[in-house]
């Protein structure tokens, strides 16, 4: 199995804390009881229902469907919905399709761009085995100059301009 590797300057790389890492464990932990029980083939209002359930049982802290503004140049010009924002800094959007798409990591790395976020997590409980549904997303200071194939979990370094 290939890891993935960003060919970066890491000491330009945002890194998530260790606090965020925890949650972002926790969170796969939850994830991962919940497809286990429901496994793949519902709706995703189903999982999203169903992981606000689990990480309640496991006391993380949440909030579900957080709204947040969209800025440009000092205007507020529209804004998205989180479907999960855990704890402070971990942004958590569920999926529940045939296969996750760019555009669905574009959203993530949006929604981190808004929030501040360092760490987003990308979970599509379609998949027969959830480890293949889960990637995470890293928002970068810098432009991340090449990737090779991941069997971890999947990660993304974005871009973000300076």
């Amino acid at each position: 199995m290939n890891e993935k590797a960003v060919l970066t300057n890491s000491a330009d790389l945002s890194q998530p804390s260790e606090e965020v890492e925890r949650l972002a464990h926790e969170v796969v932990g939850a994830a991962l009881e919940v497809h286990r029980a429901l496994g793949p083939g519902f709706l995703e209002p189903v999982y999203e229902e169903a992981m606000c359930v689990e990480l309640g049982l496991r006391n993380i802290p949440y909030t579900y469907e957080e709204t947040v503004e969209v800025d440009y140049k000092g205007h507020k010009v529209g804004g998205g919905r989180l479907d999960l924002r855990v704890g402070r800094d971990l942004v958590v959007e569920l999926k529940a399709v045939a296969t996750l798409l760019p555009i669905h990591t574009a959203q993530l790395l949006s929604y981190l761009k808004a929030t501040g976020c360092v760490l987003g997590l990308l979970i599509n409980f379609n998949t027969v085995v959830l480890r293949d549904g889960i990637k995470r997303v890293i928002l970068s200071k810098i432009r991340p100059i090449a990737f090779i194939a991941s069997s971890r979990l999947n990660e993304y370094h974005g871009y973000e301009p300076q």
